[in-house]
């Protein structure tokens, strides 16, 4: 038992030591044609009323997924708090940007032990929001393609073949979905105890996991709640563009050359594939990606574009610690008036009253 739990330690230190040497190995490829004494004298220029206006749009953007995730668990729960909701989004950027994708489980155990809710459920809902997420960027990305004025594929050599796997792995996921749903009792009885033959400990995972799909597919129900998901969705969109678009603003980049929303929606889209490499806080990744994007496709000199990708993701890094450290502060000195737990990383993990 004590080896077993060395070795799960070993994995996830090796696991987080690779992300950090990614990051590592991203950064350097991204900066080393750039004189980060220029890029660094570009940022000391910012506009401060540009640099409110991203930051406004920025947690705008935010609280419309947190609006978008409340109608996912209406059909769970009725009247969930938003501030609940926008604190535990906030919560899952702010950790992920220490060791990656770790925010998405804490994101769903704040607001499961805030909202008394099955941790099981709403990470549920998490995981099929992220389907929606990629489902969402890959058709925001087929955008650009046709706003971009020359040909995207030419330019940009693994975009298509992203595309194409994106979207391949959306259709097999969907039809995963359905018919784990359609057929859950036969399927899950018989896949678990084929598997359970093999390994009882893999077999009781696979039925966690099926449950959690299950639980999260079944949470968005009726046309009302479809209808709201595909509207935020499509505005949270709409708003990362934006604060990409008043990024070039803060910047004075628009003396260079003429800014349009358009070039924005093609810059969000491209660097979004960066975010999602797992380094923490998508560092190092998106800044080789949005540098690529902005000196490739928009001729920006190395420097300006460095300096964007730097400003655009250390305000963000920040914005998203201090701000999960502040609503967990805030949540939790509401939840003391009303003679409540305070809860923290480390007690969102305990099993109480009988939620998962």
């Amino acid at each position: 038992m004590i080896l077993d739990k060395q070795n799960i330690l070993l994995r996830k230190t090796a696991g987080y030591l690779f992300t950090v040497i990614l990051t590592f190995v991203f950064l350097y490829i991204a900066l080393k044609n750039v004189d980060l004494k220029k890029s660094i004298n570009i940022i000391s220029h910012s506009s401060i009323p540009a640099i409110v206006l991203y930051i406004f749009i920025f947690f705008a953007a935010h609280f419309v997924r947190a609006i978008r995730w409340k109608f996912m668990i209406d059909s769970i729960k009725k009247d969930v708090s938003i501030i609940h909701l926008f604190g535990s989004v906030m919560i899952g950027y702010g950790v992920s940007c220490i060791i990656p994708r770790l925010g998405e489980l804490y994101r769903g155990l704040f607001l499961g032990r805030w909202e008394n809710i099955s941790r099981t459920t709403v990470i549920g809902t998490i995981v099929i929001e992220r389907i929606i997420d990629v489902a969402a960027f890959a058709f925001a990305a087929l955008i650009s393609v046709y706003i971009y004025s020359g040909n995207l594929y030419d330019k940009v050599s693994w975009l298509k073949a992203s595309l194409i796997t994106g979207f391949v792995l959306i259709f097999i996921m969907i039809f995963f979905l359905i018919f784990i749903v359609r057929y859950k009792g036969k399927f899950n009885e018989t896949i678990i105890r084929m598997v359970g033959k093999i390994s009882p400990n893999l077999a009781n995972k696979l039925k966690n996991i099926f449950e959690t799909l299950i639980t999260g597919l079944s949470s968005i129900t009726g046309l009302r709640n479809i209808i709201s998901i595909s509207f935020f969705t499509i505005l949270m969109l709409g708003l990362y563009a934006a604060n990409a678009f008043v990024g070039f603003y803060v910047l004075g980049m628009e003396k260079i050359c003429t800014i349009t929303y358009g070039i924005s929606w093609v810059v969000m889209t491209i660097s979004a594939f960066g975010v999602m490499i797992p380094t923490p806080g998508g560092t190092g990744s998106y800044h080789l990606i949005t540098i690529f994007a902005l000196t490739q496709l928009f001729a920006f000199d190395y420097e300006t574009s460095a300096a964007y990708a730097i400003f655009t993701h250390l305000i963000s890094y920040i914005l998203c610690i201090l701000s999960s450290v502040f609503l967990i502060y805030l949540i939790n000195l509401k939840r003391k008036r009303q003679g409540l737990k305070s809860e923290n990383i480390f007690s969102v993990f305990s099993v109480k009253n009988g939620y998962k």
